[in-house]
């Protein structure tokens, strides 16, 4: 069997059991970060660390500079989808002796500016000739209150589903120079019972029904609400993936303060409720188009 037959996720369904898994782990391999027991009493220690490829995630022609922006900002997005605060960063570039200098200088210049956007200190990393496309991985490490973590399991039937900002058309350049929602993760977390979050990397189509197996949960949403960013479609919304925006489910109760009380926070990022989470025997998204699929 070769794995553009199994595809990302169910790959990872066989990979994942059979990791070592100990008592301290609080959210493992398949959510959005680790987060594991810290030292701090009281906070929890959040981990992440994503990957860029060369024809896969950005264009051999693409400014270097905001390839190194993207490479930081992945996982600082994942740091937003579970209210994390980043500290540290561990960089490693894999890249061909035939790269130029210059090239490189403009990638760690588009790092280190990501990096000082939210105070992330680079800390080291390791570098490595490829005869392959270039590759550049970045791991962050740093906490979240214990009273704050989220994940994507808590989701209820009957919580009504939000995203941030607006979805589609992230191959017009939107990928290479988005924001992460931390600051807006985080005033969830202070304000609101957030029960499930994560962040939308490889389109709603695939990132919802994620959200909604590990809740254990089914969902409905009306694909004529989506927030769709200038010149996307409505199929663009769900499968063109990196949009990087928040998808998160609260309580009912809630719903009418948290729109209310957004608009005056936040008057110039959009926050859309696209559906709700309801009892798994009671799905209807059958004909929701996948997103972006690793190996596929």
């Amino acid at each position: 069997m070769k794995l553009r037959e199994l595809g990302e996720d169910r790959l990872l369904a066989r990979l994942l059991p059979a990791l070592p898994i100990h008592s301290g782990v609080i959210a493992g391999a398949g959510d959005d970060c680790a987060i594991v027991d810290g030292p701090k009493k009281g906070n929890l220690l959040v981990l992440k660390t994503d990957c860029l490829v060369e024809r896969i995630h950005f264009k051999a022609s693409a400014d270097p500079a905001l390839v190194g922006w993207k490479a930081m900002m992945r996982p600082l997005s994942d740091f937003a989808a579970v209210s994390g605060l980043p500290e540290f960063a561990l960089i490693t570039l894999i890249v061909p002796a035939t790269k130029s200098l210059s090239w490189v200088e403009k990638l760690c210049r588009g790092t280190r500016r990501a990096a000082s956007r939210f105070s992330v200190s680079i800390v080291g990393g390791e570098t490595s000739s490829a005869t392959g496309p270039t590759a550049i991985s970045v791991s962050v490490a740093g906490f979240v209150e214990r009273k704050r973590f989220v994940t994507r399991r808590g989701g209820k039937p009957g919580d009504p589903l939000f995203v941030s900002g607006r979805l589609g058309g992230a191959l017009r350049g939107k990928h290479l120079r988005f924001m992460p929602r931390i600051e807006e993760s985080r005033w969830l977390t202070a304000n609101f019972r957030v029960h499930a979050m994560m962040d939308l990397s490889d389109g709603l189509g695939a990132d919802l029904p994620r959200l909604a197996k590990a809740s254990k949960v089914g969902f409905k949403i009306d694909v004529e609400q989506l927030p769709l960013a200038s010149g996307a479609t409505i199929a663009g919304a769900i499968s063109d993936g990196e949009d990087y925006e928040l998808l998160f489910a609260v309580s009912a109760r809630d719903s009418a303060r948290l729109q209310a009380i957004w608009k005056r926070r936040f008057p110039r990022l959009a926050l859309t409720q696209i559906g709700s989470l309801n009892r798994r025997s009671k799905i209807e998204n059958r004909k929701l188009s996948s997103g972006y699929v690793h190996f596929q």
